[in-house]
């Protein structure tokens, strides 16, 4: 053999070396990609839950405040209706005594 042909020969195996340990070097990586992307996703819904939970309890207290408030305004309006029938009924009734 030649010094040519060795070389080649040298040459052609250090490159079928190098991608041969590139391609078991690979399945390794790309579960560790796939595994700290699963990992992220996770993370990720997690603070999207907490957040949408958290302005659900904020739409919830405001319309728990609006509820509230139109209670205390429905049973002021009765209360006045009641004060105003009271009255013409007195005035009504009392007159002829």
């Amino acid at each position: 053999m030649n010094r040519g042909k060795a070389f080649g020969i040298l040459v052609a195996c250090a490159v079928l070396a190098t991608f041969a340990n590139v391609s078991c070097a690979q399945p390794d990586a790309t579960a560790q990609t796939i595994k700290h992307d699963a990992k992220a996703a996770g993370k990720d819904i997690g603070h999207g839950a907490r957040a949408i939970g958290h302005e659900t309890k904020h739409v919830a207290t405001n319309i728990g405040h609006g509820a509230k408030e139109a209670g205390h305004g429905i049973a002021k309006g009765a209360r006045t209706g009641w004060d105003a029938t009271k009255h013409a009924f007195k005035e009504v009734f009392q007159k002829g005594h």
